[in-house]
């Protein structure tokens, strides 16, 4: 098997425009948006801050019952597509009052619809409390 290309141009450029149309929908709470762009099938999942997610109905309706915390600013966002048809995107990202960065992956596929989140993964980091 060949290795995939990695970081193509218009690709990275394609899940580049993905990511960012999830983050202006994240952050205007924009759910059905936020619905549309992670997979609607029982294998993607989305772990949180205090959630396990399995699903894309447990997603929908996280989305649907959640308070918006409020704008968050990204950093250090990292785009690498393997081929043409799968990406991930990793970021760190802070909101309003928080004390420690977030950190957030999502693996990003490409289905006859378009790019598709089918896992994620929140945390927040704890570097500033060793420090």
């Amino acid at each position: 098997m060949a290795e995939p290309e990695i970081n193509l141009p218009d690709v990275v450029a394609e899940v580049t425009a993905a990511f960012m149309w999830y983050e202006e929908a994240l952050n205007a709470n924009d759910v059905p948006v936020l619905n549309e762009l992670f997979r609607d099938a029982s294998y993607t999942l989305r772990f949180g801050i205090a959630e396990e997610l399995y699903g894309h109905e447990q997603i929908a309706a996280f989305r649907g019952a959640r308070i918006p915390p409020g704008r968050r600013v990204i950093a250090n966002t990292v785009i690498t597509t393997f081929g043409r048809d799968f990406a991930t995107a990793s970021t760190e990202f802070r909101r309003p009052g928080q004390t420690h960065n977030g950190r957030q992956q999502q693996s990003w596929v490409r289905f006859p619809e378009g790019w598709r989140i089918v896992a994620a993964h929140v945390s927040f980091s704890a570097a500033e409390d060793a420090k």
